[in-house]
């Protein structure tokens, strides 16, 4: 518990790229249109909160690229997992991937990524933003949950959960491993050649990706068919392939519709390690069967 007259805030004062609020997701509105939203390193969030003593479900803060500077209102815990940072706390380095005790009033530096993408900081008690249709995320394609993070926001914590609870050891995000993707349910869309190249070929990222799909620039696939096919359900993960056959990865703030094909979906392991693919990062996919 903070001291008497101690705010266990969060206040930002630099911040480098894109910083937001997330945590586990808006589940079950789909059919409302309401994505999941949600940490797209979900891992990556969950070990966060687990190092500081926090339940899975507490909200983090999602770091683009690292830069990010805070101030700590009370002593606490902090955490930070996903992308390979260096952390400081008041000047004196820390270990990414462990909890740290930070003191009241300190600065919480997160330096640029070292490997990786998004970063995630976990405080000891949560950000206690106010939820959203039972969601603390923001959702960028929607525009559901608390804006982004500017600098000068002063952002709550929630009551500290107690002791941090021993945890395995973290380690820096895999970028280099194919991403699984079990071939369905329009594979029939992509002729013969399409399909073999899909399973082959090296796609780069696009400066283009962000949160709602991860933009793909390579070897054009090619449609067998030319009829409108009409819009269907979408999921995390799901490959689309548009007209132009550069392949869009769906993410987190992904639209619950789509018209084009669907030719394969990751696993949930393959779509965590796109949350950490910067432009310009090669990508294969191995594929399987379901």
């Amino acid at each position: 518990m903070p001291r008497p007259g101690a705010d266990p805030s969060l206040t930002v004062e630099r911040l480098a790229g894109l910083v937001l609020v997330t945590d586990l997701g808006r589940v079950g509105h789909a059919h409302l249109g309401v994505p999941r939203s949600g940490a797209l390193d979900l891992p990556a969030h969950r070990l966060a909160n687990r190092l500081v003593g926090n339940d899975e479900a507490a909200a983090t803060l999602e770091c683009l690229g690292g830069g990010l500077r805070v101030r700590v209102g009370a002593a606490t815990t902090v955490a930070v997992t996903g992308a390979q940072v260096p952390l400081v706390v008041d000047g004196r380095p820390r270990d990414w991937g462990d909890a740290v005790a930070v003191p009241r009033g300190a600065v919480v530096e997160l330096g640029r990524v070292v490997v990786g993408l998004r970063a995630y900081l976990a405080v000891a008690g949560g950000v206690a933003v106010e939820p959203v249709l039972g969601s603390r995320s923001s959702d960028l394609l929607s525009g559901l949950g608390p804006p982004r993070v500017e600098e000068g926001d002063e952002l709550p914590v929630g009551e500290r959960p107690g002791a941090p609870r021993p945890v395995g050891v973290a380690v820096p995000p895999r970028v280099g491993d194919p991403l699984e993707l079990a071939v369905g349910p329009r594979e029939d869309w992509l002729d013969a050649a399409a399909l073999e190249t899909l399973g082959r070929a090296a796609y780069v990222v696009s400066s283009a990706s962000n949160r709602v799909g991860l933009r793909l620039e390579g070897p054009a696939l090619t449609w067998a068919r030319r009829q409108e096919l009409p819009s269907e359900g979408m999921v995390l993960g799901a490959v689309q392939v548009p007209p132009g056959g550069q392949p869009v990865v769906f993410l987190a703030d992904h639209p619950t519709t789509g018209g084009y094909p669907v030719v394969g979906v990751l696993d949930a392991a393959s779509v965590a390690r796109c949350a950490q693919l910067a432009p310009g990062d090669e990508v294969r996919f191995r594929l399987t069967r379901p």
